[in-house]
């Protein structure tokens, strides 16, 4: 059984940024619409208000921009802490401990359920990236190590090994096209010792 790195809210608001993120990172726009948010909220488990309507469509896209320029800076510990010190000021971030029945642990909110929706997603994602950067793991955000992917990902394993993202079956494609180059390799080797 793998053990947790971070706590489970930390470990699953990096993945919802994440997924949020790869949006429109492959396969074009997936956000394109209230019945796509809505899949991705509830696949997420965000509870509070939803206005349902384009602003609040358009303001999740901004904040989800707003993430992928966290990720593209995270190898500069300085910019990334800037950025997210900025996201928890603009979202007015404040903690504040609860559980529900369906979760009986005590976790952190950040926001108000009556906030819009951008601004509570936006605290709990920029919390999460704090701890990251508190405990000296800010290298586990990485983008997706196939060269025609763009996506990004949370290297949540022990060793920080992964490479590849979930989203486009990228380590298998590149396991496949090792395996492949090594096959012609051999043939090659193979051939040319035929030859001589």
């Amino acid at each position: 059984m793998s053990q947790m790195i971070f706590s489970h809210d930390t470990e699953l608001t990096l993945k919802a940024a994440c997924v949020l993120i790869n949006t429109d990172r492959v396969d074009g726009e997936r956000l394109d619409g209230m019945p796509a948010l809505d899949e991705y909220l509830d696949g997420f488990g965000w509870t509070g208000r939803r206005d349902g309507d384009d602003g609040e469509l358009d303001s999740v896209r901004r904040l989800r921009e707003r993430l992928g320029g966290i990720w593209s800076v995270a190898g500069d510990e300085e910019r990334t802490v800037g950025q997210v010190n900025a996201l928890l000021s603009d979202t007015r971030a404040s903690p504040w401990l609860t559980r529900h029945p369906e979760m009986p642990e005590w976790h952190l909110h950040l926001a108000s359920i009556h906030d819009p929706l951008w601004q509570r997603m936006g605290a709990e994602m920029a919390m999460a990236l704090a701890d990251l950067i508190r405990v000296g793991e800010l290298r586990r955000l990485k983008v997706c190590a196939a060269s025609d992917c763009e996506a990004v990902l949370v290297d949540l394993s022990r060793n920080r090994s992964r490479m590849f993202c979930d989203t486009g079956n990228c380590g298998n494609r590149q396991h496949v096209a090792a395996y492949r180059e090594r096959l012609r390799e051999e043939s090659v080797s193979d051939g040319g010792a035929d030859a001589g």
